[in-house]
Formats: structure tokens, C-alpha cells, sequence
């Protein structure tokens, strides 16, 4: 009998049933559409052994003058910079003080100890350096009281804790020897930086939802009514360059500068920038005319209180550190209507695209007397999260509620054969979590998110914008920038239970980890092997589907093989039937043809592998098949 080619079109389809989606594939994972042909994607493999401190949401990479390349990761916890193959903490401080813890409190043969420094500020998580202890504390000596500590607890070891707004506790390196406060009393000095957020987005679901001291009881999240109030977003970072320096925006926080020139010693430290808005959801640079841009900030520079989550400020024109409009300067400020909260925003075609919760605007500078003029471009078609939008080549690509988009001189809702998959799956209390990333070597745009069954990001899908088509995956990532400044793409992972040395030495550091790999490097995941599959909908041939058919053997077509693929071939006789397998098929460099005694209405071919070193990208499915008999 004659050799059939069955062919298969490019991307997935999980729109349809199996016995619909003929002569597509309907499933994938670890696998990406190159020319038209299922490959499995390039492995990864760590940049450095050091991890950071919580969850990455944002990396950012540049150069400076000299040129240098740069990396800067946020995480919920902490600000950091990659330079010369080393991570560098430059997180910075909101306060300082000498003398400001006025005792400590022990327990007999414990390590917990509750600081007593009025008005501390800080949240359960925070991170705290302490210098200069007067003195041994009940046992424990100076030396095991000073460095840099997480805050295990606000108020005292009472049950329930007292005193959350003047004590705090710690994790000291040694145990105490009595019980109560230090006799005589021992000081010493504090420096605390910025407040930690929790390392995911969450849906409030009422008392006690989210971090501990997250507002004032009795009151809603600072800026958010409504439904929003019970969104608790997790910590991030926007992140930027101005010339060679760094620009970092907390959400809900202050706007800091790191400044290249300083180096990276370990004492390198982001600064508050003078004048700016003490509170904004987030940040960039506005392009060659260089404005410092705060989305949802201050009405009131310095006004925590006058937060609008709609309301944009922007520095004068290269001056960063003056943001109060003047009859000679460029600074100024607007309010966007469309929409309860700004989302996130990107440069493009010499402009800056701004996302609402249910809008999209374009921001591009008119000149004197308005500095920027607004326009909008769609309505009901908001982004989901702060990073969640991506500019490609002067085109944008977005999630949405429901649905994905683009924006190429007009809004376009994507077309999307995965799109019930993604969306009636995604954590809806995580969506603002979701990120989008930039592969250009392979024309990708993939959106990594959190499932309905995961605390944490999951799960990937993918369009090819080059071919218009879709594929899902698991690969987990927190955040991702694209080749270019470094030589392969680089992201980060977070694992919520890793306890795995970091950066730097902090005492009583809970779980949470975050780590760098380069992307597209070799076939296997960091030295473990990956599972990769494609698996097409139901075939049937003769197309009628009155008879069976036997396939009694098919020629592999695969390119770049190395290692082994093995090639499942599964039958059932009705759409609503079982499937049964044959094989799985091993096949090498060295294989020719592979006879089966494979029979059924309806087939579908599944192709995978799962060994260290494997390779592969598959050509034609070419299959001896003949009718069989009508029962």
C-alpha cells in the first residue's frame, strides 16, 4: 500500500473536541511552533548559584556609558542588581536611627527577642539592620544582636501580640539566658528598609486576608473601594533606566534612584528621589524627552492620603528631582476618566501606551503649555496587571480580562485557540500576577500565569505573532526580559518553599527564593531532563469514517534529533470511545521505520520525549494505511 502524509497544522487547538480539531494538534507542552513544525523549546541553565529574597515580579536590563550591562530584579521583599556576574542588594531604607531601639525583651533558652523601638512602622517581614548594641542582653552578646534581621512578628510573644506599633520580634543568633526585658537596659540603633508586600496577588476574602498592619482597621486598602479593596496585590516593582542609572517605583510606594557611579559595594543602596510622589502604583521613563512618569500617584506631592489610582504626575524635562509644575518648567500632571485604576504602561512608536482597568490610552508629548496630550484608543479593553502588557517593534500585545489583544495603529482582540483553556482556568485572584515576556529570536510572545489549582505561576501560553498561532506549556516563570543587553533571554523562578542560601547573610529569613537562569541554552533544564509533547486531534481516513483502518507502519521525519522521541499512535472507533495506545514508538537517528499493528475509526499521533539531551523538531507523519472493515 502507498504512504499517506498526514499533515497537521501548526499551532494548538483547544477550542474544539479531539475528533473536531482534525489535522490539528490539541495539546503541547515544552514545545514551541518554528516554520510551521512542532520543535521542543531550548533548556536553561542558572546565571549564578545566588538566590534572592522572595518573588521576582519585574527584571529590567540596560547599559551604562561604558558599556556595561546591568540587571535589576524587584521582589516582594527586596531591590537588586546583577553587575559583573554578582547580585548586589541595593534596597532601600525608609528610616534611620541612633539610638532608636530603647530595649529588648527575651525568653529563658529562646532565640525570639522583642525590640522595643516606638513607632517602628514596619510590617510582619520587613527587614531591619541593628548596629551598635549597648551592651550583652540577657545572655545574648552585642555581636548575635547586630546585623540584619527579618521581623518574625509585630508586638509582644502575648497571645494575642500587644504593642504592634512600638515592638516588634526577631530571630537573635544565639539563646537568651533569662526571661524579661535587659537588665540594665540595652540600646542601640535601627535601620529599616522598605515595607515587604506578600509574594502573591490574593482576593481578599475579609478579616485577617493578607499581610498583617496592610492599613488602619476598619478601613480599606489605601486607594482602592469597592470590590478592589479586597484585591491584595502582591509586591512589584517597576523598573527603568534614566541614562546609565536605575529608576525603581515600589507599588504603592516611593520612587528611588540608583546611581552606577556609586558601585556595587555592599553597602550600595537606592535613594529616595527629592520631590517625587511618596506614593505611586508605577513608573517609567517617557522616552528621549526624558520625563520621570508616576501613574496613579499623589495629588499632593508628599500626601500619601491623596493617592488616585487614576491620576498621573510627571518630573521636568531632565530633571528628576523637580516635579512641581512652574511657569518655566515642563513638569505637570492629568487624570485619565475610562476606567477605576491605572494598570500599566509602555513605551512605543515614540509614544507611551497607558492601560486602565477597562481602557487604553495614548500619552505623547505636544510641548508647552500641556508638556503631554491624552488620547484614547480603546474602551473595553483594559489590561489585567502591571506587567502584563508588552511593546514589540512598536507593536503592543496584551491580556485582558477575558480575552487578549493587540495594538497596531488600531485595538485588535486577538483571535485565540487556547483562549477557554486559559481563561476558564487562570486564578482570578492572581491574574494580576500574570506577565507577559518577549522571545524575539523565535517571533513568541508568552504570557506565564497562575492556574485556578496554584498559589503561584504555573503555567505559559504563547503566540507566534509571526505565524498567528497559539501554544500552551507549564514552564513557570516570575519574570522575563529578552536577549539583547545579555546574550540569551534571562527570567527568574520563584519557589515559595525554597530555603537555599542567598545573596547575603539575614538571620531568622523565612522561605521564599527566587533564581536567574539564561534561556535557549543546550536541551535540558538546568542539568534535569525535559518532558516535551504534541499531541494531534483525531484523524480519520477514509475521511467518511465508515470503515476502519489499520496503520501497519510510518516513516519518522524528525530534524535535529538527538537522543531519543517516542511516538504514541492512539485509536478509538467513536468520538465518545476510549483510546487505545500503541507503542510508545522509540525513535533515533538511526531509525528507518517502524512497524505497528495499530486499528481503529479514529487516530491521533503523540509525540514526546523525556530524557536528558533530547532534541528534536517533527516534519511529515507519512503512515501505510488501508481500510479494515466496517465493524
Amino acid at each position: 500500500m502507498p504512504l499517506v502524509d498526514i499533515e497537521v497544522q501548526p499551532g494548538v487547538d483547544k477550542q474544539d473536541t479531539p475528533t473536531g480539531a482534525t489535522g490539528r494538534w490539541i495539546d503541547s507542552d515544552m514545545v514551541r511552533f518554528r516554520y510551521g513544525l512542532p520543535e521542543k523549546i531550548g533548556g536553561w541553565e542558572k546565571v549564578t548559584s545566588d538566590y534572592l529574597v522572595g518573588a521576582a515580579r519585574g527584571i529590567h536590563a540596560w547599559t551604562s556609558l561604558d558599556g556595561s550591562p546591568y540587571l535589576s530584579a524587584g521582589t516582594n521583599k527586596k531591590l537588586y542588581v546583577y553587575a559583573a556576574n554578582a547580585w548586589y542588594d541595593i534596597t532601600p531604607t525608609r528610616a534611620t536611627g541612633t539610638g532608636n531601639i530603647t530595649d529588648f525583651t527575651t525568653i529563658n533558652t529562646s532565640t525570639n527577642v522583642v525590640v522595643h523601638d516606638a513607632s517602628h512602622g514596619a510590617r510582619e517581614g520587613d527587614f531591619v539592620t541593628i548596629a551598635s548594641v549597648s551592651g550583652t542582653v540577657n545572655g545574648i552578646t552585642a555581636a548575635n544582636l547586630q546585623g540584619e534581621f527579618e521581623i518574625t512578628a509585630l508586638g509582644t510573644t502575648a497571645s494575642p501580640p500587644t504593642d504592634q506599633t512600638n515592638k516588634y520580634q526577631i530571630t537573635a543568633k544565639a539563646a537568651a539566658t533569662s526571661t524579661g526585658a535587659s537588665s540594665p537596659t540595652r540600646t542601640a540603633n535601627a535601620t529599616y528598609q522598605v515595607n515587604t508586600d506578600p509574594a502573591t496577588s490574593t482576593a481578599g476574602y475579609g478579616w485577617g486576608a493578607g499581610a498583617w498592619d496592610i492599613s488602619t482597621w476598619g478601613t480599606s486598602r489605601a486607594g482602592l473601594t469597592g470590590v478592589e479593596a479586597v484585591q491584595l496585590d502582591s509586591g512589584k516593582w517597576s523598573l527603568d533606566n534614566w541614562g546609565e542609572d536605575l529608576i525603581a517605583q515600589q507599588l504603592n510606594g516611593g520612587l528611588y534612584y540608583w546611581d552606577t557611579s556609586g558601585g556595587t559595594g555592599t553597602a550600595a543602596t537606592s535613594t529616595t528621589v527629592s520631590n517625587a510622589p511618596t506614593q505611586s502604583l508605577f513608573a517609567l521613563v517617557s522616552g528621549t524627552d526624558r520625563h520621570v512618569v508616576c501613574f496613579g500617584t499623589e495629588t499632593t506631592i508628599g500626601s500619601s492620603g491623596t493617592q488616585d489610582n487614576m491620576f498621573i504626575r510627571w518630573c521636568d524635562q531632565e530633571s528628576i528631582n523637580e516635579w512641581t509644575p512652574t511657569a518655566t518648567n515642563t513638569a505637570g500632571s492629568t487624570r485619565l476618566t475610562d476606567g477605576s485604576t491605572l494598570v500599566s504602561a509602555k513605551r512605543s512608536r515614540g509614544a507611551v501606551l497607558v492601560w486602565t482597568d477597562t481602557a487604553m490610552y495614548q500619552m505623547q508629548l505636544v510641548g508647552a503649555p500641556f508638556t503631554f496630550g491624552f488620547s484614547q484608543l480603546g474602551a473595553n479593553c483594559g489590561a489585567v496587571g502591571l506587567n502584563s502588557t508588552i511593546d514589540i517593534n512598536g507593536t503592543a500585545f496584551w491580556m485582558g480580562k477575558d480575552s487578549f489583544f493587540m495594538f497596531d495603529g488600531s485595538v485588535q482582540k486577538l483571535r485565540c485557540a487556547v483562549e477557554d483553556y486559559v481563561f476558564t482556568d487562570i486564578s482570578e485572584g492572581s491574574q494580576r500576577d500574570t506577565f507577559a515576556s518577549a522571545n524575539s529570536e523565535f517571533n513568541e510572545v508568552t504570557w506565564f500565569y497562575c492556574s485556578s489549582s496554584s498559589t503561584t505561576i504555573d503555567r505559559c501560553v504563547t503566540y507566534n505573532y509571526a505565524d498567528q498561532v497559539w501554544y500552551t506549556g507549564t514552564l513557570a516563570r516570575s519574570s522575563w526580559v529578552d536577549k539583547g543587553v545579555y546574550s540569551d533571554p534571562y527570567a527568574t523562578l520563584y519557589d515559595s518553599s525554597s530555603t537555599d542560601a542567598t545573596i547575603s547573610t539575614i538571620t531568622g529569613l523565612t522561605a521564599g527564593r527566587t533564581q536567574m537562569y539564561a534561556q535557549e541554552t543546550g536541551n535540558d533544564g538546568d542539568g534535569s531532563a525535559i518532558t516535551a509533547f504534541v499531541e494531534s486531534g483525531d484523524f480519520v481516513i477514509p475521511e467518511s469514517g465508515e470503515y476502519l483502518m489499520s496503520i501497519k507502519r510510518f516513516i519518522p521525519d524528525f530534524k535535529n534529533l538527538a537522543g531519543t522521541v517516542n511516538v504514541t499512535l492512539k485509536f478509538r472507533d467513536y468520538p465518545t470511545s476510549t483510546q487505545r495506545s500503541y507503542g510508545p514508538y522509540n525513535i533515533t537517528t538511526s531509525t528507518t521505520k517502524i512497524d505497528t499493528r495499530a486499528r481503529g475509526r479514529q487516530a491521533a499521533l503523540r509525540i514526546q520525549s523525556a530524557a536528558t539531551g533530547d532534541a528534536w523538531r517533527f516534519g511529515t507523519y507519512r503512515a501505510e494505511v488501508r481500510q479494515d472493515g466496517g465493524r
